[in-house]
């Protein structure tokens, strides 16, 4: 049987959960600063995403897919260029891009992200 490893777990979710080679990490945002941009805000996303994934034995290297809401898709060329300067050339993941209302105004962006661990 396949050990299921949870981490930051609350009553409504866990940050990141791992299932044998598999993590799936939970819609990550940034700190919703009315002052933060779409870069900044996508920034610092991609941060939390690195932070989670080391917590799990994994990297950025080591992404399958990515879900990606914008809370406006005039964002997507400047959201597209922080996150081009982050994933390594050659091992960009399967990705999709939609445009959603996020669970507060100030937030421009969420991300969420399949990786393999290991």
């Amino acid at each position: 049987m396949t050990t299921i490893q949870r981490l930051h777990t609350q009553p409504r979710m866990s940050k990141v959960v791992v299932h044998g080679v598999v993590a799936y990490l939970c819609g990550q945002t940034s700190s919703g600063s009315p002052a933060a941009d779409i870069t900044e805000q996508t920034q610092e996303v991609l941060r939390r995403i690195d932070d989670l994934l080391s917590q799990v034995g994994s990297h950025r290297e080591l992404l399958l897919s990515v879900l990606i809401h914008l809370k406006s898709m005039d964002d997507f060329a400047a959201m597209n260029a922080a996150w081009e300067s982050w994933v390594p050339a050659g091992t960009a993941p399967a990705r999709t891009t939609v445009q959603a209302s996020l669970a507060h105004d100030s937030l421009l962006v969420e991300m969420t992200v399949v990786a393999a661990v290991g």
